[in-house]
């Protein structure tokens, strides 16, 4: 009886959580990974003067997760910066809002396993709605964890196309 108790008090605490999460709008934005990326790039895309939310760029990444972007030093040699999500604020957030930084996920491949999942996510990045061509183009690699309640994105971790290293065609719309 008194494990039939517990159990029944354990399951109703829980239910009640998880229609707190349904009922929560932010839940929405992460309780699938189409919803996840997407919201990715919601949140990090902007015109010219606009202000991020990042409380909602926050809310998509699990306590530790790294953003990391990729590039070559002046010498040539390949670099990763590892960074928080308010390291990224720091680092980025003025010249997002300076220079106008419009998203688009044009390709996606994705493969999950149990509660983890990883997606290669293709993007353009326009500094207007009305440019003509992107100003860049890259490929996002995009590590999440589904905790039972939500997805979580561990680590975003990027490379942007140059002229030497085109994006593969495997990885651009058909």
């Amino acid at each position: 009886m008194k494990k039939t108790l517990i159990f029944l008090v354990f399951f109703i605490l829980f239910s009640q959580l998880q229609a707190q999460l349904l009922l929560d709008p932010s839940s929405r934005k992460v309780g699938t990974i189409d919803a996840i990326i997407t919201e990715l790039y919601a949140v990090n895309s902007g015109k010219k003067g606009y202000d991020r939310n990042w409380t909602d760029y926050k809310y998509l990444f699990y306590p530790g997760a790294k953003i990391i972007p990729t590039g070559r030093s002046l010498d040539g040699n390949h670099l990763a910066k590892y960074m928080s999500a308010d390291e990224y604020k720091d680092v980025s957030g003025e010249w997002l809002k300076s220079k106008g930084y419009i998203e688009k996920e044009i390709h996606r491949k994705m493969d999950v396993f149990g509660n983890i999942a990883h997606v290669f996510s293709t993007f353009q990045v326009y500094h207007s709605e009305d440019d003509p061509y992107p100003a860049m183009r890259g490929i996002k690699s995009i590590q999440l964890l589904n905790d039972g309640m939500r997805w979580w994105i561990i680590n975003v971790y990027w490379m942007q196309e140059t002229p030497v290293k085109p994006i593969p065609r495997d990885y651009l719309p058909d």
